[in-house]
């Protein structure tokens, strides 16, 4: 090897040795810089006929396993769509109370019953007329709150959708937008770009997880878990929707008012899964819905026991008539009734109805028994309504040996599609102690949810991080290794340096 030759390979070695410098010093300042991976610099040894000729430096790369990119992107989706349900529900869960607190539906009706055991003692104790009266109004005021609650819950999903589509429309633009400069860069180093189009593709798989697919040219595509695929226009919203006002009544679907998710004027509301986008849609079409149904049968459920035993207790705000059980739900004025009921304002002025009764009933072999009011001066110790509501309007019976019509489990939701995930008890008590739980336990179930998810996620980011996130210790190594070559580098050619003066000064 001649002098020349080693002057060549000692100078490339230089050259590599800086811009390896420049790298290791833009990896340490950008190590807390969030969507940043570690950069290095593609390098390789030349040969020539004579031997070692140095080294031939390529482009900078970045270091990622676009593999554990993918399964990352993925995990944050399960862990956004666990937090949705789980914020959704909490609010929920909170108006339901707690059993050890005595505050849910099925604690009032427990606190109704035994305003009417404590009545059936003292049948004219206008002091217990009314405490009976309070508790009625307290159990409507509790169905009130759990359905103001599911109610707002729903319109914040709804609002949520707007939300989640808006966002995902400007990562899709963003994402286009850096596909193409990365396109119109070819052969030039395009890592940052590439770390911004990561950022933004995590910043949309949040909403809506998908399969990411990488051309050698710069281009991807994103391609939903269900098959549809994205495109990617850097100029125009390719996904829409709109506002709307969740009332009860309202449902996705046809003859529905509430609106679906279009894809360049193509509904995919149903080919969504995973992420926080399918999670809105979730809890407004199927989970809140339901929870709706389930509230309104426990609320026309006791209006309509108590009114068919011969006591008007429980009214519709409306003015309306109360709703009948026996009717499907769906189309019926027993959607949203949760929300309207009261305790007739009529008892509230006479308490003396909750022992004397507001109606007859003519009897009937498949329902309740006939009842005939106490009248005007009858008897103080009056207590045939009592034992009617104690025995029947809150048990399993509707008389005797007539079991009332069971509640219904299935043929939920405004459109009729949703069912319950319980078998519903006879007693009204009964149901709503197993309405409440499976609606609490829904929260409990999202919360272990994201759990499971974040501790996926937090893995797979410790295994991204071990390869593609900086480690400022390691790069000070890097650093010192690198310094120490360079001076090596640089003794190499003070060497030769000196040699070529010795064999100029011999020449002369």
């Amino acid at each position: 090897m001649g002098l020349d030759s080693a002057l060549n390979i000692a100078r490339s070695g230089l050259v590599a040795i800086q811009r390896n410098l420049d790298l290791v010093s833009q990896n340490i300042g950008n190590a807390k810089t969030p969507g940043y991976t570690r950069k290095t610099l593609v390098q390789e040894s030349v040969f020539d006929a004579g031997g070692p000729a140095g080294v031939r430096l390529g482009g900078v790369q970045r270091e990622i396993d676009m593999a554990v990119l993918g399964r990352l992107d993925r995990s944050r989706a399960d862990v956004a769509a666990a937090t949705t349900r789980e914020s959704a529900l909490q609010g929920i869960e909170l108006a339901h109370g707690t059993t050890d607190a005595g505050t849910t539906v099925a604690d009032a009706i427990t606190g109704l019953l035994n305003g009417f055991t404590n009545l059936a003692a003292a049948p004219a104790d206008a002091g217990q007329q009314q405490t009976t009266w309070f508790a009625a109004r307290t159990l409507a005021q509790r169905l009130n709150g759990v359905a103001d609650a599911v109610g707002k819950a729903r319109q914040e999903a709804q609002d949520g959708i707007v939300t989640d589509v808006a966002t995902a429309n400007a990562a899709l633009r963003e994402i286009a937008s850096l596909t193409n400069e990365i396109r119109a860069r070819r052969g030039i180093e395009t890592p940052a770009l590439e770390d911004k189009r990561d950022a933004a593709v995590a910043s949309f798989a949040n909403i809506i997880p998908a399969n990411i697919v990488r051309r050698p040219n710069g281009e991807v595509q994103l391609i939903t878990l269900n098959g549809v695929l994205l495109p990617l226009d850097p100029n125009n919203d390719v996904l829409q929707t709109s506002s709307a006002v969740t009332a009860p009544a309202a449902y996705y679907g046809v003859g529905g008012s509430l609106p679906g998710v279009t894809l360049n004027g193509t509904d995919i509301t149903k080919q969504l899964s995973g992420g926080s986008l399918a999670e809105q849609i979730g809890l407004r079409d199927t989970i809140l819905p339901r929870y709706q149904a389930e509230l309104d049968l426990t609320a026309a459920t006791l209006a309509y026991r108590f009114n068919a035993e011969g006591l008007a207790l429980f009214t519709d705000r409306d003015g309306t008539a109360v709703p009948d059980v026996t009717q499907p739900y769906a189309g019926s004025n027993q959607v949203g009734f949760a929300a309207r009921i009261m305790a007739n304002p009529a008892i509230g002025n006479n308490p003396a109805l909750l022992r004397d009764g507001t109606h007859a009933i003519t009897g009937s072999p498949t329902g309740p028994s006939a009842f005939t009011p106490n009248p005007t001066g009858g008897p103080a110790s009056f207590t045939t309504l009592i034992d009617r509501v104690r025995n029947y309007a809150l048990g399993a019976e509707a008389a005797a040996g007539v079991p009332w019509s069971g509640i219904a489990t299935g043929g939920l939701g405004p459109d009729g599609s949703l069912a319950s995930p319980f078998i519903a008890p006879a007693a009204i008590a009964d149901y709503a102690a197993r309405m409440t739980s499976a609606q609490v336990g829904d929260r409990a179930a999202a919360s272990d949810a994201k759990d499971r998810a974040a501790t996926l996620r937090d893995a797979l980011q410790s295994k991204f991080n071990a390869r593609s996130g900086i480690d400022t210790d390691q790069e000070m190594a890097n650093m010192i290794t690198l310094q120490n070559a360079y001076a090596a580098n640089a003794r190499v050619i003070s060497t030769i340096q000196s040699m070529w003066s010795s064999l100029l000064s011999i020449g002369s």
